[in-house]
């Protein structure tokens, strides 16, 4: 009997480790905002989307009045091995890296280099010419007539050595329709705008994206997702097949920088909207460029600008992006009233950030203004 209590107490001790990590810890960096309540709101919720979708692991950060002023991961960035979560963890963040990209757009035309109304073949002379000319504005809004993915290329495992290479896969189709009448998503337009990039630039596209959008906001920890390279925190990725994690297959986003090829990190994210909101990087008139939505040529607004989805929600106008990559769903939610930005990103993909992310900028902007009117006047 007490060999069997010594054996049952080894085996209690050797499964505890265990148990203790499925307990998906926190880590946050950054300082807490002066209102306790309302993160222990955030990380409530975020806990629960985390148990309805069953995410590996998430990264948050908040961002008010052009500071960082909360980050914190979830769960973990590698499941296998219980790496945790961290507020550096670099993840996929999808198709917020055509709002990235767009600032690149407004530093041209801030620069007199690029002419949003000029037809690409001026900046990218390879294009084949079509039946209409297509102009960077109506990439930029998804109003070019440029199809989407087809088949199995979201899955692509093909390596490109450059952005004028990889628009190989799309360029010689014709056009969806003539750019201008309808809108249509399209991650291959941006595809073409990172050539436009480089040909008004004359800088490869990730040099000038590292150089004049990262390095003057301090956003260190965004990168191009390199799949032969080394890249310090990156996370596994994760998708669910017959109600089982999995890991996510390989994919090579050499394909799509602008579109979709980004890493980065929530803090990162908040870095980005701080510097487009306090006008660190751009004009003001620049970033509401970029932050209007286009119209058709009937006149129908479409709720995109240039790299920007915007609307409202809650009783609030909103300007944000979503992404969804293999293994990967992120958001980055802007609320310029109110000076709030938040950035969501997990480790798996199809998850619904969206929603979450509205629901917080709309709760850290209340309790800005109650925190502010609380402040006795002189």
């Amino acid at each position: 009997m007490r060999r069997l209590r010594f054996y049952g107490l080894l085996l209690l001790l050797a499964v505890a480790p265990a148990l203790k990590a499925q307990r998906a810890p926190r880590y946050a960096v950054a300082p807490a905002p002066p209102h306790a309540s309302l993160l222990v709101q955030v990380r409530d919720s975020i806990d629960a989307l985390m148990r309805r979708y069953g995410v590996p692991g998430l990264s948050a950060a908040i961002g008010v009045n052009g500071k960082l002023i909360w980050a914190e991961g979830f769960g973990y960035a590698d499941v296998e091995n219980r790496v945790p979560m961290l507020p550096q963890t670099k993840l996929r963040v999808a198709s917020v890296s055509k709002s990235l990209t767009s600032a690149a757009l407004g530093l041209l035309v801030e620069q007199g280099k690029l002419d949003l109304d000029a037809p690409v073949q001026r900046y990218v002379p390879t294009f084949p010419k079509k039946r209409w000319p297509i102009t960077t504005r109506q990439l930029a809004g998804h109003l070019a007539g440029i199809r989407h993915y087809r088949d199995q290329e979201f899955y692509s495992m093909k390596h490109y050595d450059s952005v004028v290479e990889a628009l190989e896969v799309f360029k010689d189709d014709t056009l969806l329709f003539r750019p201008g009448t309808r809108y249509s998503y399209s991650s291959y337009g941006w595809n073409l705008i990172s050539a436009v990039i480089e040909g008004a630039s004359g800088e490869p596209f990730l040099q000038f994206m590292r150089r004049y959008v990262f390095d003057p906001l301090g956003m260190h920890d965004t990168v191009a997702e390199h799949v032969d390279s080394l890249i310090m925190y990156r996370a596994r990725f994760y998708v669910y097949r017959d109600s089982l994690l999995m890991n996510a297959p390989y994919v090579d986003n050499s394909v799509k920088w602008a579109g979709g090829g980004f890493l980065s990190t929530a803090p990162d994210l908040v870095r980005f909207g701080n510097g487009l909101l306090t006008g660190r990087l751009l004009k003001p008139e620049t970033v509401q460029l970029l932050f209007t939505s286009q119209r058709t040529e009937d006149g129908q607004e479409t709720g995109y600008g240039m790299g920007w989805r915007v609307g409202e929600h809650l009783g609030r106008h909103f300007v944000w992006h979503t992404g969804g990559a293999v293994g990967g769903s992120s958001v980055l939610v802007l609320l310029p009233e109110a000076q709030v930005v938040v950035a969501l990103i997990a480790n798996l993909q199809g998850v619904r950030l969206a929603p979450l992310g509205f629901w917080i900028a709309d709760q850290v902007a209340q309790h800005v203004v109650e925190a502010a009117a609380a402040v006795p006047s002189d």
